[in-house]
């Protein structure tokens, strides 16, 4: 199928240098907000990016949680195929798309785990099927059928029953500590902006790319 001809302008906007914060969290803050404040679906939603120990990469979306100064923080099985590739090679790349607001947000950096006792603290405020349905899926590893996914939520369920359920083990955050942004707004005739913040002993050095 040709889909070649299938396009659109850039027209929302700019972005300066000297309209840009000389931290990249207060830039990331500030197209974050404005990101929430449109009808994107899920503003949180960021592409993560792992390499494996043979070189092959591989992509999922997750959901940003919280974040600061330090770093951006998602939550995930340990078993999981990222956990897996992070265990063997801490750094990946993350990617925010905001296409209703033409923007790109790139983050580079090594992801850590989080404390148990932050996990913890993140678990027990999710909805409890939720919970529940992290102890039941044995996460990237092969299913037979979705029946006994679901047979094995529900015998869960009944176990648990009224009480509260418990951290796994086996679950938890990671936090992504950044060493570089790059921050993409889409521009007329495809001459987009993009402002790379990369880190060194004084702070963040800026400096414009060629779209």
């Amino acid at each position: 199928m040709d889909i070649s001809n299938f396009r659109r302008e850039y027209l929302k906007g700019g972005l300066s240098r000297s309209n840009l914060a000389e931290d990249p969290v207060q830039q990331f803050t500030e197209w974050f907000e404005q990101a929430r404040k449109t009808d994107i679906a899920d503003p949180t939603a960021m592409i993560l990016a792992t390499v494996d120990p043979s070189g092959r990469p591989s992509q999922r979306a997750v959901l940003l949680k919280y974040y600061d100064s330090s770093g951006y923080v998602f939550f995930t099985n340990y078993e999981s195929r990222k956990a897996k590739e992070i265990a063997t090679n801490a750094k990946v790349s993350l990617l925010f798309v905001w296409l209703e607001l033409e923007r790109q947000i790139m983050i580079t950096g090594d992801a850590h785990k989080i404390s148990t006792a932050e996990s913890a603290k993140y678990f027990m405020s999710r909805p409890k099927e939720s919970q529940v349905a992290a102890w039941v899926s044995s996460q990237s590893h092969r299913l037979s059928s979705r029946q006994i996914l679901m047979q094995k939520f529900s015998e869960m369920k009944r176990k648990i029953g009224e009480g509260k359920v418990p951290l796994p083990s086996f679950w938890g955050g990671y936090k992504v500590v950044p060493d570089e942004y790059e921050f993409w707004q889409g521009r007329k005739n495809r001459l987009h902006d993009r402002f790379h913040y990369i880190r060194n002993k004084d702070g963040w050095k800026i400096e414009r790319l060629a779209p």
